[in-house]
Order: C-alpha cells, then structure tokens, then sequence
C-alpha cells in the first residue's frame, strides 16, 4: 500500500502577528515554524498506524522553500519513510493542491491524507481540489478510519453527530480531532530520519487563482466590565445591546 500524507508548514500557535510590505506580506523574522497540527497529530500519526499494522509505504509531501526541511525531517522522525518537496512558495490553495495532485498521478497513491485544515488560514480547500484533479472521492473532516483490504470505514463529524461511510481506494482524506493521538518523535526515529531520502522537485506548470490586497489583524477585545450584583438589568442591557446574544 502506498500512502501520501501533506504537511505544511504553519507558526507556532504563541506567534506574534505582524505584516509587512505595506501589511500585504506575513512577516516571518523571528517565528517559529511548526507542521501544521492537523496534518502531524492526525494526518501523519494514523498514515503511520496503518503502515505499522497493515504494512504500507508512507511517503510526505510538503509544498515550500528550503526552509521547510526541519518540518519535513520531523514527520520523517515519526514515521515517515521518504519526503517530496515540491520547490515552490504556497500562497495559492489551488496552487499547492495542483502541485500535489501531479505529482499524485504518477505514483497512484491508495490513500492522501491531510489535517482538515491549517491553523493560518484555516481554508480547507487544498484537499477537496486535491481529490477533485485527481477525480477520486474526498471524505473532509474524518475522525475514523478503519482499513480492510481496498474498503475503508470512515466516521466523520457532521451538523448535529456523525455520519459513517464506507469507500473504496484511493481516495483523499482530510483529518480531524479522533483520527489518533499525537506522537513524540524518539531518539531512534530522530537518527533514522536524518538518512531517510527527500527528493527535492521543481514545481509543475500550473496557475495562482487568489492574490492579497492587504491583512488585517483583528480588532483587540476589551477586558472584561465588572457589573454590581445589585443591578442585573444593566447585564440583560449589556447582552442585549453589546453582546447582541438575548
């Protein structure tokens, strides 16, 4: 079997957000970059349970710079067994998605595993327009997923509980919250994975569909207004006409 997972590279979730360039550019000095938690604590960690139970070929891909190879060599760590990188920047969801989705087609992945989403910009797009280049079913935020031959039973969250389907390979999944538990790379996997391969390949021809006018951060919150025990009317006028929730 053989498994895909994508991994991007997100800050760490105490970053302080500035911009530059006239607030249309992130400004990366000083942050500390992390894989996105969705792709390592859920994506990565079940495509590794798999191998280890089923037996399977568990290869990463991840769409960036150079500076991505500490990402990288960590899901190695895990348990990834080889790495591709595609040597491109990925400002553009269709962008990375069209990267994936080619270098996909020659290697005729079962399963593409990624987190549901990433914790910058929290779009979810990149793996249904993965599975849809690939014209294969996508499953989106799966917390299941159990294997048996070419059949896989996923349970995934939806409005209200849960819904349950079965699938048949190859098929792209994106990851949630139940997937499986976080793991910390050992000593043995940290060693292992500085001779694993990463091949490092120049980006596909394809096109950017999105471009950015300018970020905004979000307005500061207010602290919190002390209110007399003596006057609960002034809290129902606060939720009422501040909160807007009654």
């Amino acid at each position: 079997m053989k498994i895909l997972v994508c991994i991007s590279k997100t800050p760490d979730t105490t970053t302080k957000i500035s911009f530059i360039n006239g607030n249309t550019r992130f400004n990366s000095d000083k942050v500390q970059f992390i894989i996105n938690p969705y792709d390592e604590w859920y994506a990565l960690v079940r495509a590794v349970e798999l191998k280890e139970k089923l037996g399977a070929q568990v290869t990463i891909i991840n769409v960036g710079l150079s500076d991505s190879e500490s990402i990288i060599r960590k899901a190695l760590a895990i348990g990834g067994d080889d790495a591709v990188r595609i040597d491109a920047e990925p400002d553009d969801a269709f962008f990375v998605a069209d990267q994936i989705a080619q270098y996909a087609k020659q290697e005729n992945f079962e399963i593409i595993f990624l987190g549901k989403e990433t914790i910058d910009y929290n779009g979810s797009q990149v793996g249904g327009m993965v599975a849809g280049l690939l014209e294969i079913p996508f499953i989106s935020l799966a917390s299941r997923l159990d294997l048996e031959g070419n059949m896989a039973t996923v349970e995934r969250d939806i409005a209200g509980g849960h819904e349950i389907i079965s699938v048949k390979t190859p098929f792209v999944i994106s990851a949630s919250k139940g997937m499986a538990e976080a793991r910390i790379p050992n000593m043995r996997g940290i060693m292992a994975a500085r001779t694993k391969p990463v091949k490092v390949l120049p980006p596909y021809q394809s096109e950017k569909l999105t471009s950015v006018k300018e970020y905004q951060l979000p307005k500061e919150k207010g602290g919190p207004k002390m209110i007399s025990a003596e006057h609960p009317e002034e809290l129902v006028k606060l939720l009422h006409e501040e909160a807007k929730v009654i």
